[in-house]
C-alpha cells in the first residue's frame, strides 16, 4: 500500500508538472500573439511615468504608450514594436485633429542634433505636434517665397538635416501627426527598398526642408497628408519610388509635389494648387520616371505639371487648369509621355514644350487656355509626335510651332470658331508634319506658315468664307516657307492656298467653296508643282488658280492636270 501511494504521489506530481508546462507554453504563445497583434500592456504618461521617453524605454514590443494632452519639451527615440498615441478621440481641430493639436512634442529649438522623433522598426506615431526641431529661418523663408523659389539651390534639397520625425532604414506608420516649423524637412524618409513607411493623414507646415521627404531608395505610402507652406516641395522624392495618393498639397515655395533624382514614385488623385511653382515637378535625369495620374493640378505660379531636365514622367488622366504659365510643360531635354489630360484656362498654353524637349502628347483636350492649345517655344533642337488630341478654341492659336521644332501631328482636331488669328502657326526654322488632321474655324488662315510643312489627308473646314477684308486662307505660305500638301479637302476658305515666294507642292487636293481662284499664287520659287488638284465651283468666272504662277528666268513652275468641275446638283 505504502508503495501504492508513493506512486499516486509521483504520478500527481508528474500530472502537475504536465499541466504547468502546457500553462507555461500557453502563456508564451498567448504572449507571442498578443505582441504579434499589439495587445500588450498601456503605459500612462504622466499618470505613471513623467516623461515619453521613460515610458517608450520601459515599454515592450506590443505595448503603447498613452500621453495625456499637453506640451512635452522632449525629443523622442521610439522602440521597436511600441505604439505612442495622444489621449482622446478622432475630433478634427483647426489645422488636424484636436487631440495633435493640443499634445506637442516641443524639440526647444536648434540646441540638439537629435530629430524630435526617431522611429524604430515596427513602431507608431499617432496625433502629436512635433516643433521648434532646429532652426526656422522665418526672413530667409519670407525672401525665397517672394522669389517663389528662384534663388533657393537645389543641391540642398534632400541635404542631410535635422527632421521634425526622422524614419531611417525601418518599417512603421506616421498617422495624425502635425509637424511644423522644423529647421529642415517635416517628416524625411530613408531608407532601403525593402522597408516600408506608412505616413497617413499628417499636416505638415512651415518647414525649411520639404513637409515630406522620401529618399535614398525609401519606399512607402503617402496618403491623405496635407502640406503647405513649407520651403521647398510639400512633398519631395529623391531616388525614392513610394506612392503618393490623394494628398493636399499647396501654398509651397517650390512645387506641391517634387520629383527629382531618379525617383520613380506613383503620385495619384492628389490635389496641388496655388504653389509657387509647379503642382508637381519632375526633374534632374532620365532615371526620373515617375507615374503622375488623376491629380487636379490648378493656380499654380508655373505649370500645373512640369517636366525637366531629362526625366521622363508618365503624365496621364490629369487636369491641370488656371496655373500661370501652361497646364502641362516640358523642357530642358525632358521626355514627357503625355495621355489624355485636360488642360484648361490656363495663362499660357494647355500643354507647352520648350529647350529641346522630346515630349509624346496623346489624346489630351486642350481648351479655353489664354494663349495657345499646344506651343512649342524655340530651341535649339526638340521633337514631338501628337496624336488624337483635341485643341479647341483656344484665345490665340491652337497650336504654335517656333524655330528648332520637328513635329508631326497625326489624328488631332485643331478649332477655334472666333478671332483673327491664324489656328495653327508654324514659324520660320520649324518643321512640321501633318497627317489626317482636322483644322477647322476661322482666321487668317487654317495654317500659317513661315517654316516647312508638308500636309498629307487633312480637313481644312472654314467656318464661314469672308470674300473681302481680313485674309482667310486654307494654308498661308510666306516668303521663304516650304509647303507640301498633298490629298487634303478645303472648304470655305476664301482661297484654300495663298502663297507667295515659296516653295510649295500642291497634288491632289480638293477644294470647294472659296472666292475666284481656289490657289492664289504669286513669284512661286523653283520647284513648286501644281498638279492633279480637283476643284468645284459654281461660281462665275472662278478658277484654279490666280496670281502670277508663271516662269520667269530659269524659275520653272509646273503646273497641270488640274481641273474644275461644277458642284453636282442636289436633285439629280
Amino acid at each position: 500500500m505504502k508503495n501504492d501511494a508513493i506512486r499516486l504521489r509521483g504520478r500527481a506530481r508528474a500530472d502537475a508538472a504536465i499541466r504547468f508546462g502546457f500553462w507555461l507554453l500557453f502563456t508564451i504563445v498567448l504572449t507571442n500573439l498578443n505582441t504579434q497583434l499589439g495587445h500588450g500592456e498601456t503605459l500612462h504618461v504622466p499618470k505613471q511615468f513623467r516623461s515619453i521617453q521613460q515610458a517608450i524605454d520601459q515599454a515592450s514590443p506590443g505595448d503603447s504608450v498613452l500621453v495625456q494632452q499637453g506640451t512635452y519639451r522632449e525629443r523622442l527615440k521610439m522602440a521597436a514594436g511600441v505604439t505612442v498615441r495622444s489621449e482622446g478621440g478622432d475630433e478634427k481641430g483647426e489645422v488636424g485633429l484636436r487631440r495633435a493639436e493640443r499634445t506637442i512634442l516641443d524639440g526647444g529649438g536648434d540646441l540638439s542634433k537629435l530629430p524630435g522623433v526617431q522611429m524604430a522598426s515596427g513602431s507608431v506615431l499617432d496625433g502629436f505636434t512635433v516643433t521648434n526641431v532646429g532652426n526656422f529661418d522665418a526672413p530667409r523663408w519670407e525672401q525665397h517665397y517672394k522669389s517663389s523659389g528662384s534663388q533657393q539651390k537645389h543641391a540642398l534639397i534632400g541635404a542631410p538635416g535635422i527632421a521634425g520625425i526622422s524614419v531611417e532604414n525601418v518599417d512603421c506608420k506616421l498617422v495624425n501627426n502635425i509637424v511644423h516649423h522644423i529647421g529642415y524637412t517635416g517628416i524625411a524618409v530613408r531608407g532601403r527598398a525593402t522597408v516600408w513607411c506608412t505616413v497617413v493623414n499628417n499636416v505638415c507646415y512651415r518647414n525649411m526642408g520639404g513637409g515630406i521627404g522620401f529618399m535614398d531608395h525609401s519606399r512607402g505610402l503617402a496618403q491623405g497628408n496635407q502640406c503647405f507652406e513649407n520651403f521647398y516641395a510639400g512633398i519631395g522624392h529623391e531616388n525614392a519610388s513610394p506612392m503618393i495618393i490623394e494628398n493636399i498639397c499647396w501654398n509651397n515655395v517650390r512645387a506641391g509635389i517634387g520629383i527629382s533624382e531618379g525617383a520613380c514614385p506613383i503620385v495619384m488623385r492628389n490635389r496641388c494648387y496655388e504653389n509657387r511653382r509647379a503642382g508637381i515637378g519632375a526633374r534632374t535625369g532620365t532615371g526620373t520616371r515617375p507615374l503622375i495620374e488623376d491629380n487636379d493640378c490648378f493656380r499654380n505660379g508655373m505649370a500645373g505639371i512640369g517636366a525637366d531636365e531629362e526625366s521622363s514622367p508618365m503624365i496621364r488622366g490629369n487636369r491641370c487648369y488656371q496655373n500661370k504659365m501652361a497646364g502641362i510643360g516640358s523642357r530642358a531635354h525632358a521626355s514627357a509621355t503625355i495621355v489624355g489630360n485636360e488642360c484648361y484656362e490656363n495663362e499660357m498654353s494647355g500643354i507647352g514644350q520648350e529647350g529641346d524637349a522630346k515630349p509624346t502628347i496623346i489624346n489630351n483636350h486642350c481648351h479655353h487656355n489664354k494663349l495657345s492649345g499646344l506651343s512649342f517655344n524655340a530651341c535649339d533642337e526638340g521633337s514631338c509626335i501628337a496624336i488624337g488630341n483635341r485643341i479647341l478654341e483656344n484665345g490665340k492659336v491652337a497650336v504654335g510651332v517656333q524655330a528648332g521644332w520637328k513635329v508631326t501631328f497625326l489624328s488631332n482636331q485643331f478649332e477655334r470658331t472666333g478671332g483673327l488669328p491664324p489656328i495653327v502657326m508654324v514659324f520660320e526654322g520649324a518643321t512640321a508634319v501633318f497627317r489626317d488632321n482636322v483644322i477647322s474655324g476661322q482666321g487668317v488662315a487654317g495654317v500659317r506658315v513661315a517654316g516647312t510643312v508638308v500636309m498629307d489627308g487633312n480637313r481644312f473646314a472654314g467656318k464661314e468664307m469672308r470674300p473681302t477684308g481680313p485674309p482667310n486662307f486654307g494654308v498661308w505660305a510666306l516668303d521663304g516657307s516650304n509647303v507640301t500638301l498633298r490629298d487634303n479637302q478645303f472648304s470655305k476658305w476664301r482661297h484654300a492656298v495663298h502663297a507667295s515666294g515659296a516653295i510649295v507642292n500642291v497634288q491632289e487636293n480638293r477644294v470647294s467653296g472659296f472666292h475666284r481662284y481656289a490657289f492664289q499664287l504669286q513669284k512661286l520659287k523653283q520647284g513648286s508643282v501644281i498638279s492633279g488638284n480637283q476643284v468645284t465651283s459654281d461660281g462665275e468666272g472662278d478658277a484654279v488658280l490666280g496670281g502670277d504662277v508663271g516662269s520667269v528666268g530659269t524659275v520653272k513652275i509646273r503646273v497641270e492636270r488640274n481641273t474644275l468641275a461644277p458642284v453636282k446638283s442636289q436633285g439629280k
